[in-house]
């Protein structure tokens, strides 16, 4: 959306239900009353519902259910995240396309999509993305070595069960990078980095959870272990609003990673947790670990009491017990 649409719609929300004639909004915009028509009428193309009365003015009705990056910036009060978001209607990946536009785009940068057509997850497996859910990829620039990158994962995990606990559901962690509610997922977490040997470029957190998704949309292996807040809430829930505050969450985890070290976001991570203290099997590549998930690291390795002793898993597929 270009910047003088978003304008137009900026000073119809201040208007409220006041109506703003089209030489006012020509006044404040600097352009003429012609060329508000115009970008009126690409407004509603848009799905704007703009009232216009002749003599009278326009007046905003409603807007359209898409994460608009003029909606999702209006109002949001961040400094680091979200000061240029890329919205597309549909794309392969967030991840990917953040992955081609890291080292030109400015720290903060979101992608956000209405779905993906092969969003991934873990090992590159298939991540389902219909629309009505929230499929975003944030770049971040941290000074840190490639080592920490795992940290991300658990920092945006906490963001994320931050914002959906604001909603009033109990959302929990399960290692390494899902979101529940109860025992179903509702949100996938996929981090990945360019980097050097000794100096990460940029991370990218790809998240995609299931906000207004209909459960049923998704393939039929998938629906008994997934939910979505929708369902969770009974009714369909303002997207634009969720994502300002999972993006506020996110920053402001970020700030505390900088400013205060990574031991307190590790400490809520535990807290959260609803893998550590239970019995798990994990699956790695070689093997599968079966023992007790008694707690996590510093760089987010699983410690696992098995029979034999205590193992530290870096990465693998957690299954509850």
């Amino acid at each position: 959306m270009t910047d003088k649409k978003m304008d137009i719609i900026r000073a119809l929300k201040r208007a409220g239900n006041n109506p703003i004639s089209g030489e006012e909004l020509g006044g404040i915009l600097g352009i003429s009353r012609t060329m508000v028509w115009k970008y009126m009428k690409a407004l509603g193309e848009e799905g704007y519902v703009i009232r216009s009365s002749p003599g009278s003015g326009h007046v905003l009705v409603s807007a359209p259910d898409k994460l608009y990056p003029s909606e999702i910036m209006d109002g949001l009060d961040t400094s680091i995240i979200g000061g240029d978001i890329r919205y597309f209607d549909e794309v392969d990946s967030t991840n990917d396309v953040a992955k081609k536009m890291g080292s030109s785009s400015d720290e903060g940068t979101v992608v956000i999509a209405e779905m993906q057509d092969s969003g991934r997850g873990r090992k590159g497996g298939h991540w389902m993305s219909p629309r009505g859910g929230v499929w975003m990829s944030v770049i971040l620039k941290p000074n840190v070595v490639p080592a920490y990158a795992p940290r991300f994962t658990l920092m945006a995990g906490v963001a994320v069960a931050k914002a959906i606990r604001g909603l009033g559901v109990e959302a929990s962690l399960k290692w390494p990078n899902d979101v529940l509610i109860g025992d179903k997922k509702v949100c996938g977490i996929l981090t990945e980095m360019d980097a050097e040997c000794d100096q990460i470029n940029f991370v990218i957190i790809g998240i995609g959870i299931n906000v207004n998704v209909l459960i049923e949309e998704l393939s039929e292996d998938l629906r008994s272990s997934s939910t979505s807040l929708s369902e969770i809430k009974g009714e369909e829930l303002d997207r634009i609003a969720f994502v300002q505050a999972l993006l506020r969450a996110l920053e402001d985890e970020y700030i505390r990673s900088k400013t205060s070290g990574f031991d307190s976001i590790l400490e809520e991570w535990r807290s959260l947790s609803s893998t550590i203290g239970r019995d798990v099997d994990v699956v790695t590549p070689q093997r599968i670990i079966r023992g007790k998930a008694v707690g996590i690291t510093e760089n987010g390795t699983l410690l696992v009491e098995t029979a034999e002793g205590l193992e530290e898993i870096v990465a693998g597929s957690c299954i509850h017990g």
